[in-house]
């Protein structure tokens, strides 16, 4: 067996394992992925002359294990239908990826996620309201010799001495800081989105 050939089961053998792991994607999606990175292997690994197994195996070192690459190209696959659709389950999924493999996407994750529950917990006290007249609200409750602020739905009875702080202000105020801090968590979401995009070595082999 040449080294020629030697070079080539190395190539396949890498490509294979590639598109095992990118198996979440659509078969075309995938089978593009895998002859681009095979022209830039070749491409590369005979930039010095001939391509050699040591050629090869430089190039593969460069790309990483094919885990790795395919979880970028499954993460750039998400972030391209999160900015299409701006759909915030994408959104969310995108993050989440990035989240496993980096500190800043964990923040970003974290900060998102406390954005989402906080709309949807002022939204659904501004609905309840009318339903729970008495107990849903912003509340200042007593706690021991000092107060607690607490957002209530409704569920449970309040505690004596308790306050209800905007009273059916909580309406509309929860309703347009609700729907506003959706938004912006949806916002703020794609901007880091296309942040990473712009940072990611993809596309660039």
């Amino acid at each position: 067996m040449t080294e020629a050939d030697v070079a080539q089961k190395e190539i396949e053998k890498y490509l294979q394992e590639l598109r095992a792991a990118l198996r979440a994607l659509p078969a075309e999606q995938a089978s593009d992925i895998v002859e681009e990175l095979r022209s830039h292997i070749v491409e590369k690994a005979a930039a010095s002359g001939e391509t050699t197994p040591a050629a090869v195996d430089s190039v593969i070192a460069d790309l990483g294990k094919p885990e790795d690459l395919a979880s970028l190209y499954l993460i750039d696959d998400l972030q391209v239908r999160a900015l299409a659709s701006r759909s915030p389950l994408l959104v969310l999924g995108s993050l989440f990826r990035w989240a496993s493999l980096s500190f800043a996407g964990f923040w970003v994750l974290t900060s998102s996620l406390v954005g989402y529950f906080l709309s949807g917990a002022l939204v659904c006290c501004a609905l309840l309201k009318p339903i729970h007249p008495r107990t849903a609200g912003l509340w200042m409750i007593p706690n021991g010799t000092d107060y607690e602020v607490s957002l209530r739905l409704g569920f449970g009875s309040v505690p004596a001495g308790s306050r209800d702080l905007l009273g059916w202000w909580i309406v509309p105020i929860g309703l347009t800081v609700g729907i506003g801090l959706f938004l912006l968590a949806s916002q703020c979401g794609l901007w880091c989105i296309r942040r990473l995009r712009r940072a990611s070595p993809i596309g660039t082999h």
